[in-house]
């Protein structure tokens, strides 16, 4: 008997599978940015990598902060680079892109509430992800935080995924057994396989990945419960 649904955050609840570094793109281009999709990618990394490096993220700082950190560290790479020239045009993509995602999360969290509402009322609802330290500033900011009875957080607990450890702690924190547990994630790597390796069920919101042409375990995609292409999709499996 299904008791928990266990929800990644980033790229399930506020874009609806698809993953940031995507999303980041499309809006760059929507501003007319001057750089290839291989030069945006070189800065996402880049900013990815520094932010697991140095603690430029605050606990109180909500997804827009973030977002603002994130693009100025992708902006002054494409500088550092020589990919972008300008600097004023350079701070002017960065403020832009982040109000715009922003402004995407907001959209894609306002629709999953009444669905996370709704199964509040049935099941148990955590959060497991790989995140800065501050996701309960990002959820109150969105009204979400009172829908989820624990919050397993990658900056505090010291396991990211992939790693399983992360989906065991938040299940023990449950005080429930793996199989009553239901993994929905939009990574098939940092979700299901790991889900799936300690027993829980799961369900695979697949999106825009960041890998072109994922590397796909047949078996792991047949034992989920399924496969949708809208978080709504939930209610028809879950109910």
């Amino acid at each position: 008997m299904i008791k928990a649904l266990l929800f990644d955050y980033g790229g399930t609840l506020d874009t609806n599978g698809h993953h940031w570094a995507e999303v980041l793109w499309n809006e760059y281009l929507a501003e007319d940015i001057q750089v290839t999709k291989a030069q945006f990618r070189e800065a996402y990394v880049y900013g990815e990598r520094t932010l697991d490096k140095k603690p430029l993220i605050c606990p109180e700082h909500n997804f827009l902060d973030v977002l603002r950190i994130k693009c100025h560290l992708q902006t002054d790479y494409l500088l550092e680079k020589k990919y972008l020239i300008c600097p004023v045009e350079a701070d002017r993509l960065a403020n832009a892109v982040a109000l715009r995602c922003y402004q995407i999360a907001r959209k894609h969290t306002a629709s999953t509430r009444a669905t996370l509402a709704a199964f509040k009322q049935k099941y148990k609802l955590a959060l497991v992800s790989n995140f800065y330290g501050n996701l309960s500033s990002v959820l109150r900011d969105f009204d979400l935080y009172q829908y989820f009875d624990k919050i397993i957080e990658s900056a505090h607990v010291n396991h990211r995924k992939p790693d399983p450890q992360i989906f065991r702690i938040a299940v023990d924190d449950l005080e429930l057994e793996y199989d009553e547990c239901v993994v929905i994630g939009d990574s098939y790597t940092n979700d299901i396989l790991p889900a799936q390796e300690i027993g829980c069920a799961t369900i695979w919101l697949r999106g825009t990945g960041w890998d072109e042409k994922p590397m796909l375990d047949d078996n792991a995609v047949d034992n989920c419960i399924a496969v949708i292409t809208h978080f709504n999709e939930l209610d028809y499996y879950l109910k």
